[in-house]
């Protein structure tokens, strides 16, 4: 049976790219959008390049629609082999250039969080019992190089000045669920990982980013990989580990 593919944020940038990777590779992917329409136009150009995808609804901060959409992959497949976090966000009043952390709204912090930080903790926890049934379950955690206070700290990092709190601060967390996630599994066949995409040419990185999307999804995919990827709790872009 095909591996199957569950990849959020699949409608644009490195979402779409990284399951049209995933499709070349044989793999069958789920591709979730929060909107239907646009999800449906993605799915319709990568179908047209003969891959197989399927569009799958998820607004990530719905629970009724996490648990609908495990209900539906346990009854068409039975099981799932990756699962790609790709969906993130960074609020407009986050300006790159700007430390936030006394500026910084509480509304734009809890939003910030939900959807990058508490929902993708709910839909991996949802999905856990699907990846378990799968020979070689593969989590990944799409977070950012913002997120590591080892760089954070470093006053002669290129990226010291660049602290939009909230985005920042809800990368950190999910760089500690990818490792407290991989210690709970450890023994298991699923292996957890967080992915630094890279400054990508996306919405979020704008066209002043240095690296194009199908750079940027190299390591989502790699890390998909059972056969390019038998380790366990790091943090990795390009093949080459960052410092939490």
């Amino acid at each position: 049976m095909k591996r199957i593919a569950l990849v959020t944020g699949a409608n644009k940038g490195l979402g779409f790219e990284t399951a049209r990777q995933l499709g070349e590779k044989g793999i069958k992917v789920l591709m979730a959008s929060r909107n239907k329409e646009r999800g449906q136009h993605a799915v319709e150009k990568l179908k047209a390049e003969g891959l197989d995808v399927e569009l799958v609804q998820l607004e990530a901060t719905n629970d009724a629609d996490i648990e609908a959409l495990k209900q539906y992959i346990e009854s068409a497949y039975g099981k799932l082999d990756i699962l790609v976090n790709n969906a993130g966000i960074m609020h407009n009043d986050e300006p790159l250039g700007v430390n936030t952390s006394e500026s910084i709204s509480a509304e734009t912090l809890q939003h910030t969080f939900d959807v990058n930080f508490f929902s993708v903790v709910r839909l991996t926890q949802a999905l856990l019992p699907l990846l378990k049934k799968s020979e070689a379950g593969r989590i990944i955690n799409l977070s950012s190089i913002l997120g590591s206070n080892t760089v954070q700290s470093d006053t002669s990092s290129p990226y010291y000045g660049v602290k939009p709190f909230a985005y920042n601060a809800s990368k950190a967390a999910l760089n500690s669920f990818t490792v407290h996630l991989a210690a709970s599994l450890e023994g298991t066949s699923i292996k957890v990982n967080s992915a630094h995409p890279g400054w990508v040419k996306t919405d979020l990185g704008t066209e002043g980013a240095p690296m194009e999307v199908v750079d940027g999804a190299k390591t989502s995919v790699s890390l998909s990989l059972s056969e390019e990827t038998d380790f366990s709790g790091k943090f990795i872009h390009m093949g080459e580990e960052v410092a939490w």
